[in-house]
């Protein structure tokens, strides 16, 4: 990643290019640390042209906002990349640090003291990405979803890879550790019932899935899973499978991602209490 300062009358603007990951995030602060302490500590972030980044480069943000802070300024961010601003969103970091559609509006903001305002104890929440899954055992699809009712072959809308010719459903992800995964599921195009898709589901059952992994250069993931936990809702059924078949390279990437949450977590968690 290349970083380039530009000052304006009354704030700096750094202008992040290419990849912010772990290696840069000691560069990154050291920019900081050297606007604060040469007394320019309204700093606007603007992340246009940043490709990738990850949840150590989120944590180093939330630490250079509190060392703006610290310094009697604010820091902003203006312009991000659509993927900054979405896992920037997923995350929850824009309700701690304001994000602007331009460097001025960025700047008038600091300069005249806007506060963005956080809820007291704000976390984090948990991906709530599409999640494609199929049954492993095609007699079962063929139990519980009539022939009319199946989308056959399908363009993955996750990441534009073909899912195959099986029956497929659509749920979405409300959490991911190393162990398992839970998503939940309204039944999609077909007409089951809360209590037909849970017996579809039933513990027990195998299933194929594919996800994405937002915070990570990889951006998708493929296992076999086991369904453990089912809750029946009025809306349709919340699931909880846990990892069978699955490449190491997934697992460490599942892992690596579960790492990523609970660190950005705590470094918000941290922010927001002493804000």
């Amino acid at each position: 990643m290349r970083i380039s300062a530009e000052a304006r009358d009354d704030y700096i603007i750094l202008h992040l290019h290419g990849e912010f990951d772990t290696y840069y995030c000691p560069l990154f602060q050291q920019e900081v640390e050297s606007l604060v302490e040469a007394g320019s500590a309204d700093i606007v972030l603007n992340m246009r042209m940043v490709k990738f980044l990850n949840s150590t480069a989120m944590g180093a943000i939330i630490k250079a906002s509190r060392l703006a802070s610290k310094g009697g300024g604010q820091l902003g961010i203006s312009r991000p990349s659509s993927f900054s601003r979405e896992v920037m969103e997923k995350v929850g970091l824009d309700r701690l640090i304001p994000i602007f559609d331009s460097d001025e509006a960025a700047g008038e903001a600091l300069v005249a003291g806007h506060q963005h305002e956080t809820g007291e104890g704000a976390a984090p929440e948990e991906d709530e990405g599409a999640i494609l899954f199929t049954l492993d055992d095609p007699e079962r699809i063929d139990h519980f979803i009539p022939l009319e009712e199946r989308t056959l072959e399908i363009t993955n809308p996750v990441h534009g890879h073909s899912f195959g010719k099986r029956w497929h459903g659509i749920g979405r992800m409300s959490g991911l550790d190393t162990d398992s995964v839970r998503f939940t599921w309204g039944g999609g195009r077909t007409s089951l019932s809360p209590f037909e898709m849970a017996q579809m589901l039933a513990v027990g059952t195998d299933l194929r899935v594919k996800f994405r992994l937002p915070l990570l250069k990889r951006g998708h993931c493929e296992a076999l899973v086991t369904v453990h936990d089912l809750e029946e809702r009025p809306e349709g059924v919340k699931i909880t499978a846990s990892f069978g078949e699955i490449a190491d390279e997934t697992r460490k990437a599942v892992q690596q991602y579960a790492e990523d949450m609970t660190f950005l977590k705590q470094e918000l968690r941290k922010a927001t209490e002493s804000a």
